[in-house]
């Protein structure tokens, strides 16, 4: 065991120390100025990780993990929520100073519940002599924990994730034979699985009451993911809606939609007051919860996901709004930015494609509305388009309260020539 002493909390939710050799260590429970023990779990030339295994002085702000198994979700259960909120607005500063791009004074944006917020889960499973049970890999390790539910998530999702495991029960499937099962629910509760599965073919379940819709899917044994090959069948309807600035969302199990409603409300909300436009162009737009929300004439969804753009499409039909959804990648849809309109960015983890960036450089169209997932990514693009554009706005969001991750508003405004 060595003992190191935390300096910081660093963007990926671990904290920060120094080793005795010198090198730079990553912490997972552990938080700044605490003196702790650790188990270095992967050695690197430059920097290593590690798990705390025993705390030796212990911060003022620390607090009791409310599950055994938080670090495989939820690392921050460790750290009281207004500290939270803190590190976070720390990290994002720090991101964008070190990508050299200078940043507006900004808050960072809590809304809703810090607990039973998630309106989405994905669970494994684990096999024993007592059966089937819900179950999520430990954080590094191919290693599982039977679990209960999360105390992330929205009640609704862990009762029909439990009512799926007693149905499939009577099945007596192997664990080794299911994948995972994804189950998120709407605001009202209603409840909509998937379940990915090894087998070609699967027996048919009952559809316990706690669930109003169910696809089950056969997914290729060989890749890790929990991505369909092929619909088995679907049992009931698994299609859910939401209200959002007032207005009816329809998605699905399949397609993307926030997790956290109140905070993305919040956010939407922003994006309207400084995006007032009669014509909009919405990048990466899943469901088209962004562009048809804040358009006040037309728009353009781009979006590249199959179920995504489907949902996208029911929705425009039912919109005021002149809306067309393109369902392309990102980059493919560049002829879509143009000088003549706003864009909306809600790009993936990885960020923008250098081939969006250059194009909005040639056009330059005459304001840009960023939002992040990763302020990382964001900072680096923001660092590519500076010379054009200026940040008029920029506002944090906790998204997901008791982990590392923080979504970022930039609205950007074209500089004069």
């Amino acid at each position: 065991m060595v003992e190191v002493v935390i300096e910081k909390m660093v963007h990926g939710g671990q904290g920060l120390g120094t080793l005795p050799d010198g090198r730079r260590v990553f912490v997972w429970g552990a938080l700044p100025g605490e003196r702790v023990t650790i188990d270095v779990l992967k050695g690197k030339k430059s920097y290593a990780e590690a798990v705390t295994v025993d705390i030796i002085e212990r911060s003022p702000v620390r607090a009791e993990p409310r599950e055994k198994n938080y670090l495989a979700t939820s690392p921050w259960q460790i750290v009281q929520f207004s500290a939270e909120n803190e590190y976070k607005k720390g990290i994002v500063g720090e991101l964008f100073s070190q990508a050299h791009v200078s940043i507006p004074d900004f808050r960072m944006t809590a809304a809703g519940e810090e607990w039973r917020y998630r309106n989405k889960m994905e669970y494994s499973f684990w096999g024993d002599d007592d059966g089937l049970h819900l179950a999520l890999f430990n954080r590094g390790t191919h290693q599982k924990t039977i679990v209960h539910g999360s105390e992330l998530a929205l009640p609704a999702v862990d009762a029909g994730a439990r009512a799926l495991v007693v149905e499939l029960r009577k099945s007596t499937p192997r664990a080794g034979d299911l994948k995972s099962v994804v189950v998120r629910c709407n605001q009202r509760g209603d409840t909509v699985a998937a379940l990915f599965v090894k087998l070609e073919t699967f027996r048919k379940i009952t559809l316990p009451p706690e669930i109003k819709g169910l696809r089950v899917y056969y997914s290729n044994p060989k890749s890790p993911a929990s991505v369909p090959t092929r619909l088995l069948y679907e049992l009931g309807e698994a299609t859910l809606s939401d209200e959002l600035l007032g207005r009816q969302f329809i998605y699905d199990v399949d397609s993307f939609f926030q997790v956290n409603i109140p905070i993305f409300s919040e956010t939407l909300a922003r994006i309207r007051e400084h995006c007032d436009a009669s014509e909009i162009v919405d990048m990466y737009a899943g469901v088209g919860t962004i562009g048809l929300s804040v358009a006040t004439k037309k728009v353009e969804l781009v979006e590249l996901d199959t179920a995504s753009a489907a949902m996208a499409r029911v929705n425009a039909s039912t919109s005021t709004l002149e809306a067309t959804v393109i369902e392309t990648s990102s980059e493919k849809a560049l002829d879509a930015i143009t000088a003549a309109s706003p864009i909306i960015f809600d790009p993936p983890r990885a960020g923008l494609h250098d081939h969006i960036v250059n194009h909005v450089l040639e056009v330059l169209p005459p304001k840009i509305i960023y939002l992040s997932c990763n302020p990382a990514t964001q900072a680096r693009d923001l660092a590519k388009l500076q010379d054009a554009y200026s940040i008029d706005y920029f506002e944090a969001f906790n998204f997901f309260p008791h982990t590392p991750h923080i979504e970022t508003l930039a609205v950007l405004i074209r500089k004069s020539a």
